[in-house]
């Protein structure tokens, strides 16, 4: 793919997707031809082991049938992960739980073959992603369009941002409201004033630093008022939160016969 996440974010450009916690690869086909930017696939909270390489490649294969890319969150910042992953084709991982610069040094070290003109930690083989060895220019090419980002979720993290807004080759930060809200003590409260100093925090922070920073969208409004504010990766909803919807109103303007006590 030519027109990657990770080169639409560099050129400034805004990212649209959708979270799909149904784990189908018939349904990240259908988001692509929907037209999103990514399908973000949660590794951290649910689906297949992040470990499971056929899992894995099913999805880049709906991904890349359709268009999109994939935003696969790992539960851990574990470079051996990180290689594992992009082994697999997916030009995108997304790290979760961090506190602390020097476990996002590690993990993106882990997905460069060189880096600032130093050696990287990529390992070299014939994976899915080289096609099997198939692939001209695979390195080049794997250093320009690989990217890991990560979720900046816990107090930790926040106290340490400046230090990792400051990794070389970091693709983009994303904020982690809802666990944001734990880490600071008000469970699942997300107006809270300490939530929303967090966020604000972060994403002045990025924003200064000139690192892409993403986050969730709760309805179009908010997904439109972040993106005037300067996030460039915004998640729109869930499939199931779409499929609950669509359900739900299709059952609530029924207006017909009765349905047997349902």
């Amino acid at each position: 793919m030519s027109d990657t996440l990770r080169a639409r974010l560099e050129a400034g450009d805004v990212a649209l997707g959708v979270l799909d916690n149904t784990y189908s690869p018939a349904v990240v086909e259908l988001c692509g031809e929907l037209g999103v930017d990514f399908v973000w696939l949660d590794l951290e909270h649910g689906g297949p082991s992040p470990w499971d390489a056929q899992a894995v490649e099913g999805f880049a294969r709906a991904a890349e049938r359709s268009g999109t890319e994939l935003l696969v969150r790992v539960p851990t910042a574990d470079p051996a992960l990180v290689r594992k992953v992009l082994d697999t084709g997916v030009r995108n991982v997304f790290l979760s739980r961090v506190e602390s610069a020097t476990e996002v040094q590690r993990a993106v070290r882990a997905s460069r073959f060189t880096i600032e003109g130093d050696p990287g930690e990529r390992g070299l083989a014939s994976p899915r992603a080289r096609r099997w060895g198939q692939r001209e220019g695979y390195v080049d090419r794997e250093d320009r369009e690989a990217m890991v980002g990560v979720t900046i979720e816990n107090r930790a993290a926040v106290a340490d941002l400046e230090a990792i807004l400051d990794v070389p080759e970091l693709g983009f930060v994303f904020v982690g409201p809802l666990d944001l809200s734990v880490s600071v003590g008000h469970p699942g409260e997300l107006t809270h004033p300490d939530v929303a100093a967090a966020e604000d925090r972060v994403l002045e922070a990025a924003l200064d630093a000139n690192v892409p920073v993403g986050g969730l969208g709760f309805g179009m409004d908010d997904v439109n008022s972040k993106a005037d504010a300067g996030y460039q990766l915004l998640n729109l909803g869930s499939t199931t939160g779409a499929l609950t919807a669509a359900v739900e109103g299709w059952v609530s303007a029924y207006d017909g016969p009765g349905r047997g006590g349902n």
